[in-house]
């Protein structure tokens, strides 16, 4: 495809199906299984709400396991997305597969958890900004975590997603030793956080929580 006629951004937002149990499991400790899985899908539409308001490019829900679930159909019915399910033997890969497959149309990628209720439309929108600059390859959230709640992308290289500890305190450093090894400049937002841990039930907006 000519790059003239790629449209400028495409949203991968990934989600889990909200199955008790098997997602937000240390928030389950706190509040039980079910509330937490509820508690994650809030997040996850909260989220989808986010990237569509913010009307900066396609949106498409990256799902896990798969699409099947009930939750990501009535999403993409109500909301009028598109589904794709997740592949990769790990988020690394699944990320990169995404970010590969919608670059095909698009100029630049964006990928989006859904573990971080802060993100807002003008923040999404600074990270679109930031990856409408040709010097400026790739964009960050970081999390207060050490690891980050979006990252998006003109180019791609594998390298940035092989082999990380997903979910440790060091995925944003190690994130940025390699932009440095491929000589690429990025731009980093204000960090934001995630909701995890029990300890992280105090700044969840009510909302979300009952």
């Amino acid at each position: 495809m000519d790059v003239s006629s790629k449209t400028e951004l495409a949203i991968l937002i990934f989600a889990k199906a909200p199955v008790p149990g098997e997602v937000k499991t240390r928030l389950a400790a706190a509040i039980g299984a079910d509330r937490a899985a509820a508690v994650h899908a809030r997040l996850a539409r909260r989220t989808l709400e986010t990237a569509l308001a913010a009307n900066i490019g396609s949106v498409v829900l990256y799902c896990a396991p798969d699409c099947r679930h009930p939750y990501f159909h009535s999403l993409a019915n109500e909301m009028g997305v598109n589904l794709e399910p997740q592949r990769g033997a790990d988020l690394g890969e699944r990320m990169h597969a995404a970010m590969e497959l919608a670059m095909q149309s698009a100029q630049a990628s964006l990928v989006i958890g859904t573990d971080c209720p802060f993100i807002d439309t003008a923040y999404l929108r600074a990270a679109a900004e930031v990856l409408g600059d040709s010097d400026v390859p790739v964009v960050i959230g970081p999390a207060n975590d050490g690891g980050y709640v979006l990252i998006g992308a003109s180019k791609l290289s594998s390298r940035l997603f092989e082999s990380l500890p997903w979910g440790s305190d060091r995925v944003l450093r190690l994130t940025r030793q390699r932009l440095q090894a491929l000589g690429w400049g990025w731009r980093e937002l204000p960090p934001l956080s995630d909701i995890d841990r029990p300890q992280d039930l105090a700044s969840l907006p009510a909302d979300l929580l009952d």
